[in-house]
């Protein structure tokens, strides 16, 4: 057996040495020849055969998200790209030319090659990112900072190889020189690695997601989160201009995210009415049964003047005098009427905290808080709700003989001073007030 293999060695050799060319530029054209038919060869099975078996295997199985995103992101024509450059490195040994040239050449090819490699390794990160973009779990949880991580991982790595190969040493050498750069390192990527641990807190205790209402008034950031990456968050604001925040600010600094009020369901009303003080008064007994026509204050009427006479019998003598009697006031009666209003609107959250509160009067009047939930969170719809309680609000307080303290125009006092004639409407302003349930 081994004799017949020597034979065949023999002839072999025989044969190449008779198709051989004589000169030097002879030999070095047909290795080039040969060379040039293994690039298209492996360019082409690469490029037609493997890539079309991997596309038509992902669309079997259900993943041609993952196959257009492949090719988007040129991950098959990297591939294409570095398995001929790598047949060339290996064949390389086929041209009749000097051992370090050969080397040389070696080297640049395997370096190239490998650069092509983790550029399709990147691609694949990245068309990660888009599947999963796609997906309802992006919406809660944002992987591109990891992506990115990784991506800049990649390239490191790329960069030590290459210089390895090209330097003709092994990479664990220029891994124990980076320990004596590692200051320099720390300084040189200070924000990534901060950025990275904002992500990781910012992830794992879920304190932003993509489509997120944000309020951080030191960045100018005011409106909804449309990207998160590794370094940058950014958030489009109401005017439709986009703000860049660092990622690391958005765990070391405070800002507000509205998620969590849209989660509960209920969204918060908080305005004043200012009352002119000098309209709060006691009620009579006639506008107390005038006001008693008002479904929403019926009950509260008869079972305040229940409470009221009790509270005078108790007083025996000392009720004569009208000084020490408990009497409804017209204010009072204007908060009892807006919390029964509030209590029987089906647009507010009856289960969530519901306030009429008056708080301490000064030279703007006396101001009374509604403090409840609308129902709906969306904010035009907000507004309307909104709205419609407060039109109804400055609309009955003539009839409580109250009003809404508001302060002098110019017209008000070309009036006072006498430059200027009212008209009849304005005199009947400026008359004494009455409401016309009490007239």
């Amino acid at each position: 057996m081994t004799e017949e293999h020597t034979l065949l060695a023999h002839l072999d050799n025989n044969w190449l040495g008779d198709h051989m060319p004589d000169t030097l530029f002879g030999q070095i054209a047909l290795g080039l020849v040969l060379l040039l038919i293994l690039v298209v060869l492996a360019s082409w099975i690469t490029s037609r055969v493997l890539t079309t078996i991997t596309r038509r295997t992902l669309v079997a199985v259900g993943r041609d998200d993952w196959s257009s995103s492949l090719s988007h992101r040129r991950v098959f024509r990297n591939v294409s790209y570095a398995v001929p450059l790598l047949v060339v490195m290996s064949n390389i040994g086929l041209l009749p030319i000097d051992v370090r040239l050969s080397d040389f050449l070696t080297r640049l090819f395997l370096s190239a090659g490998s650069v092509f490699l983790f550029m399709a390794l990147n691609g694949v990160l990245s068309a990660w990112q888009d599947v999963y973009a796609l997906s309802t779990r992006a919406q809660t949880r944002s992987i591109k900072g990891y992506l990115e991580l990784g991506k800049i991982v990649m390239w490191a790595i790329c960069l030590i190889m290459v210089i390895s190969i090209m330097i003709n040493r092994s990479p664990l050498l220029m891994l124990s020189g980076l320990g004596a750069l590692s200051a320099v390192l720390l300084l040189v990527f200070k924000d990534t690695l901060l950025s990275l641990v904002a992500s990781t807190q910012m992830t794992s205790n879920d304190m932003l997601r993509i489509g997120d209402w944000i309020e951080m008034p030191q960045a100018s950031a005011d409106g909804f989160v449309i990207d998160i990456a590794l370094h940058t968050v950014k958030v489009q604001n109401w005017d439709k201009t986009v703000t860049t925040v660092p990622t690391y600010k958005l765990f070391s600094e405070s800002y507000r995210n509205w998620r969590y009020m849209f989660e509960s369901g209920g969204r918060r009303i908080k305005r004043t009415l200012r009352i002119d003080a000098s309209t709060v008064r006691f009620l009579t007994e006639v506008e107390i049964n005038a006001l008693s026509r008002f479904a929403l204050l019926n009950n509260y009427l008869s079972d305040k003047q229940h409470e009221l006479e009790e509270s005078n019998k108790a007083l025996g003598e000392w009720a004569t005098m009208q000084g020490n009697r408990r009497r409804l006031t017209n204010l009072g009666t204007f908060r009892a009427y807006t919390l029964a209003y509030l209590k029987q609107n089906q647009e507010l959250r009856q289960d969530m905290t519901m306030i009429v509160r008056m708080m301490e009067a000064d030279s703007l009047g006396v101001p009374i808080e509604v403090y409840c939930f609308s129902a709906n969170t969306s904010w035009v719809e907000y507004e309307r709700i909104q709205g419609d309680i407060f039109d109804h609000l400055l609309a009955i307080l003539p009839e409580l003989s109250l009003r809404l303290y508001q302060s002098p125009s110019g017209a008000d006092f070309n009036r006072v001073i006498g430059h200027a004639t009212p008209d009849a409407a304005d005199q009947a302003a400026l008359t004494t007030y009455s409401p016309p349930a009490m007239r």
